[in-house]
């Protein structure tokens, strides 16, 4: 199966390819994964707009890149394969993708913290270095049920705005990259900030948040700040630490 995937797509794709297996397996290692549910997709480079996504009913430590399914923006199959994809999945991806030529990976997940996160009014407050990143470029997006409806995909692109982090109210959390390295240092960092806020909350003490200028001067330079965050530079050894614990993920 592994070979003729490979022999099947460029050398570019097939990059593209063991990434996102490498991102599943990431996301499984972790914790952060909900059984079969969430998605993680990345777009194929060239010039069709084509993407991967996982194969709907597999564990995100099952993914390979040969599993992997290659889709077009309406969710239909451009490259056999024999699984199919999630359509309430899709939805969001598609409409994050099609509405931002710079979101090359788009990462949603449903970890315990994120989706408590969403649920408080307040949402994430500036408590913590990590907290600083996702506040830098930050949007929300209402709950509207089970992403099933076309027609919010309208209405997430317009929250999302040109933002990298999202919120999903009641569901959970999104980022965006232009590639699968910065998508995943970004959740990582999110899912961090999450975790602190909810930990020292619960203590039930006067919390410090960090100066309002200091925030400020961080939103102002959103941009640099995303883009120095590294995900090129943390990549290899998360790959690593994949491959030690869920060999395979390159097939």
């Amino acid at each position: 199966m592994s070979s003729k995937a490979k022999a099947q797509v460029s050398e570019q794709e097939w990059q593209t390819r063991v990434d996102l297996a490498a991102c599943y397996r990431a996301v499984a290692m972790y914790g952060w994964d909900d059984l079969i549910f969430t998605h993680i997709s990345a777009r194929v480079p060239g010039p069709e707009h084509h993407f991967l996504i996982n194969p709907y009913g597999m564990m995100f430590d099952e993914v390979t890149a040969s599993s992997l399914v290659k889709v077009d923006l309406h969710g239909n199959k451009v490259m056999e394969s024999e699984y199919d994809i999630n359509p309430a999945g899709f939805t969001i991806h598609s409409a994050v993708h099609e509405a931002r030529d710079d979101a090359k990976c788009v990462m949603h997940l449903h970890t315990t913290e994120g989706v408590a996160l969403s649920v408080l009014e307040e949402g994430l407050q500036a408590y913590s270095q990590q907290s600083l990143f996702p506040l830098a470029s930050l949007s929300y997006h209402a709950y509207e049920g089970v992403a099933l409806n076309p027609d919010e995909k309208a209405r997430l692109v317009r929250d999302l705005g040109d933002t990298q982090f999202m919120i999903l109210r009641n569901h959970g959390l999104l980022t965006c990259a232009d590639n699968i390295a910065d998508a995943f240092l970004f959740m990582f960092i999110f899912q961090r900030a999450c975790e602190i806020q909810l930990k020292a909350q619960a203590t039930g003490q006067k919390l410090i948040p960090i100066h309002s200028a200091i925030l400020q001067g961080i939103r102002a330079q959103a941009s640099e700040v995303t883009k120095q965050a590294g995900g090129s530079l943390a990549w290899p050894g998360i790959k690593r630490r994949v491959a030690r614990r869920f060999p395979g993920f390159d097939e």
